[in-house]
C-alpha cells in the first residue's frame, strides 16, 4: 500500500510498503527553472517480485501556475481559445466499439469541475469528421493533411532475455495476421528499440512489407537506409542519425513523440515489449525524458497502447508501460497467457474513436486533470488524463 509521498528538490517520490522491503520510485528531477515540467506519473503501478502484487492507487500532483507559464510552447494544448479537445475511446466489455453516441452521453470533468460536452463526433479510424473535413491536432498548420485512415507506429521492445524475448517472438508472429485488419487507406511506421531506437520504415500502406520487417527484420536483420515520404512523415521529424542518439527507452519515446506531434489528427503507437526504468536497489527511477515525452503525447492526440512482452504474472518494469497507456487514453495488456486477446481488444480500440469538443472552463494557464465517463451508457472510456493550457 502507499505509504507516503512528497516532493522535495524537484523530484516526486512513492514509497510503497510490501512484506518484505518498501519500494521507492522517484521521477527524477527536471533541470533547473529555465525547463521545467508537469507531473506526469499515474498508478497503479506494481512493484517488486513476480509474485508480489502492489497497488499504487491513482496520483496526479499538478503544478503550479507559475511554473507552469514556464512551460515551452510546443507543449501547450493546441486547440481552440474556448475548448478542449478530447479522444475518447468507449468500448463494451468485449472490447469492441460502442458506436452511436451522443454529447449528453458523456460526463467531462475538468479539475473536478463538470465541463459541458459541446459536441460528440465519431471518427472511424481516420482523421477527418463525418463531413470529410480534417480534425485539427495542433496549432501548427502545415501542408500536410490528416489521411482518411489510420496513423499507427509500432515499436517493439528487443531483449534476448529469455523471460523476454519468448514473449517478443509470438508476439512478432502473431502481429503479422492483426495486419489482415488493416484497411488499404491506413499508414504504418515501424520503429524498435534494443541498444537504441531504429527506424524501420516510414508511414506506408503496403502491409507486405510492414509483415516481412515483422517476420525476420525486427530478430535478425538492421534497417537499410530510411527516406522521408511525401505528405504524413515520421521520419521528416526523426532521422535515424537522432535515432541513433535515443540510448534509452525514456529518449526513444521522447524522440517519437516530438516527430508525431505537430502530424494533423490522432495517432497510435502501439508498443510491444517490456518495460523500463532503472531499478536501484528498492529505487525505480524514470529518465527524465519520459516527462516530456507524454507531454507530447497528451498535446499531438497520440494514443499510446502497451503490450506486455514479459512471462511474469507481475513486475517492477511495467510500471513504464502502464502509466504511459492510461495518461494517454489507451491501455495496457499482459501477453504472456491470453496473446490474441490483447491484441482484439487493440483491434477494437483502434476501429474508432469519439471526438469530444469541451467547453474549457475559465481558470489560470496550467496542468489541468481530464476525466472523462458516460451518463446513460455502460461501457468503458479511456481518454488522456490531463493537458496543459
Amino acid at each position: 500500500m502507499l505509504s507516503s509521498w512528497k516532493i522535495g528538490d524537484g523530484s516526486l517520490f512513492f514509497e510503497i510498503e510490501q512484506e518484505k522491503a518498501p519500494v521507492l520510485f522517484v521521477a527524477r528531477p527536471r533541470p533547473p527553472a529555465s525547463d521545467p515540467w508537469p507531473p506526469f506519473y499515474n498508478g497503479p503501478v506494481p512493484a517488486g517480485s513476480h509474485t508480489t502484487r502492489i497497488a499504487l492507487p491513482a496520483l496526479l500532483v499538478c503544478a503550479s501556475a507559475a511554473l507552469a507559464a514556464q512551460q515551452r510552447p510546443r507543449f501547450t494544448e493546441r486547440v481552440d481559445v474556448s475548448r478542449v479537445l478530447v479522444d475518447a475511446r468507449v468500448v463494451d466489455r468485449q472490447g469492441q466499439p460502442i458506436r452511436g453516441l451522443r454529447p449528453e452521453d458523456f460526463r467531462v470533468r475538468i479539475d473536478g469541475a463538470e465541463a459541458r460536452v459541446e459536441s460528440a463526433v465519431w471518427v472511424d479510424g481516420g482523421g477527418v469528421d463525418r463531413d470529410g473535413a480534417p480534425l485539427p491536432s495542433t496549432a501548427i498548420r502545415g501542408s500536410a493533411q490528416p489521411p482518411a485512415g489510420r496513423l499507427i507506429v509500432f515499436l517493439f521492445q528487443k531483449d534476448l532475455e529469455p523471460s523476454r524475448i519468448v514473449g517478443l517472438m509470438r508476439m512478432l508472429i502473431q502481429a503479422r495476421s492483426f495486419l489482415d485488419t488493416f484497411r488499404p487507406e491506413d499508414r504504418v511506421a515501424v520503429t524498435s528499440f534494443d541498444s537504441h531506437l531504429k527506424i524501420w520504415i516510414d508511414f506506408t500502406g503496403d502491409m507486405e512489407r510492414v509483415r516481412r520487417i515483422f517476420e525476420r527484420g525486427i530478430l535478425f536483420e538492421r534497417p537499410g537506409p530510411i527516406g522521408s515520404v511525401d505528405g504524413i512523415s515520421l521520419v521528416a521529424r526523426l532521422d535515424p542519425t537522432r535515432a541513433k542518439r535515443a540510448y534509452s527507452m525514456e529518449e526513444a519515446l521522447l524522440d517519437i513523440a516530438d516527430a508525431l506531434e505537430p502530424l494533423p489528427g490522432s495517432k497510435s503507437l502501439v508498443i510491444i515489449g517490456h518495460g523500463w526504468g532503472r531499478l536501484s536497489g528498492s529505487t525505480l527511477f524514470f529518465d527524465r525524458e519520459y516527462g516530456h515525452a507524454v507531454e507530447a503525447f497528451q498535446a499531438g492526440r497520440v494514443t499510446v497502447f502497451t503490450l506486455d512482452t514479459t512471462s511474469a504474472d507481475y513486475h517492477t518494469l511495467e510500471a513504464g508501460l502502464i502509466s504511459v497507456a492510461e495518461t494517454t487514453g489507451g491501455f495496457f495488456e499482459r501477453t504472456h497467457i491470453f496473446s490474441q486477446r490483447a491484441l482484439d481488444r487493440l483491434a477494437g480500440a483502434l476501429a474508432g474513436h469519439y471526438v469530444l469538443f469541451v467547453e474549457k472552463p475559465f481558470g489560470p494557464i496550467g496542468y489541468h486533470k481530464v476525466d472523462v465517463g458516460l451518463t446513460r451508457v455502460k461501457g468503458t472510456v479511456m481518454a488522456k488524463s490531463g493537458y496543459v493550457g
